[in-house]
């Protein structure tokens, strides 16, 4: 059996079969939304085969670099809180040390720690730093730490000159990190410069998320959604673009729809829509 996924969706490391797209707005004739993957720039030969285009996804993303792409999520988020509670003079700072030795126990090896290991590590981080907040300042925190985590990500992500689809292409390498399951949307004329789109038609953290309740751990968020929307708007919005998204249910499971544009003027305020798509 071939590899390549069905047209227009980049399958996620997981062996489900994706449903078909909720939403069949975007293509009244054919009932699916219009896809193209943003892969990596075509720049000799013929043009490539569609299957070969395909192909050109996330889902063979390499060891090395899914260990890479955890190791800068946990640098992100951990620099992001040490930023915001530098600035409180309420801070607990015994607290926050213990935590910080935590958070970095165990640290797998830099040269043979595998990506589920630096996976671990980062869910384990993720986990107990989300409890430390809104145990102490309430789940509002939240929005403060991803704007402080974003100034950190503003830095350490690469531009890669793609304009809107540069914040896509880094939530489809998320993704993929859980096994989701996902499709682009190449945006204005095929380029994505000045707009690009992301539908989870899957969001596997769902899934982890049901396995950490089953196997005991103690989950301080009732939805992955509270934390992740605001991290990935503050993310974009750092790197000077205005997000949009919708969260959505349906035969495929938990989802949701992110839209990057560049923004009409320097003087347009930066705003993320939401809404539940059912």
């Amino acid at each position: 059996m071939s590899d390549a996924p069905a047209p227009g969706i980049a399958r996620g490391g997981s062996d489900r079969v994706a449903a078909a797209c909720t939403d069949a707005a975007d293509a009244p004739e054919t009932g699916r939304p219009a896809t193209a993957v943003l892969g990596v720039p075509h720049t000799a030969g013929p043009p490539p085969e569609p299957a070969d285009r395909l192909r050109n996804t996330y889902r063979s993303m390499p060891e090395a670099e899914r260990s890479t792409l955890w190791r800068q999520r946990l640098h992100e988020a951990e620099s992001g809180l040490t930023r915001l509670l530098a600035t409180r003079p309420d801070t607990p700072l015994p607290d926050w040390f213990a935590l910080q030795s935590e958070i970095f126990a165990d640290l797998p090896d830099a040269a043979t720690g595998s990506s589920r290991d630096w996976q671990r590590v980062f869910f384990r981080g993720q986990a107990l730093m989300e409890r430390f907040l809104v145990s102490r300042y309430g789940e509002d925190a939240l929005t403060t730490w991803a704007r402080s985590i974003a100034e950190v990500h503003r830095a350490v992500e690469p531009d890669h000159g793609r304009g809107a689809a540069d914040p896509v292409h880094r939530i489809a390498r998320q993704a993929e990190l859980y096994g989701s399951d996902y499709e682009f949307d190449d945006g204005v004329e095929g380029d994505g410069h000045t707009r690009a789109a992301l539908t989870l038609t899957h969001c596997a953290i769902w899934d982890y998320r049901e396995q950490a309740r089953r196997s005991g751990v103690r989950l301080t968020l009732a939805s992955p959604c509270a934390y992740c929307t605001k991290a990935l708007s503050e993310n974009i919005r750092a790197k000077g673009f205005e997000p949009s998204h919708s969260l959505r249910t349906g035969p495929t499971g938990h989802g949701c729809r992110w839209e990057v544009t560049v923004p009409a003027s320097a003087d347009t305020p930066s705003s993320s829509s939401s809404s539940r798509e059912r």
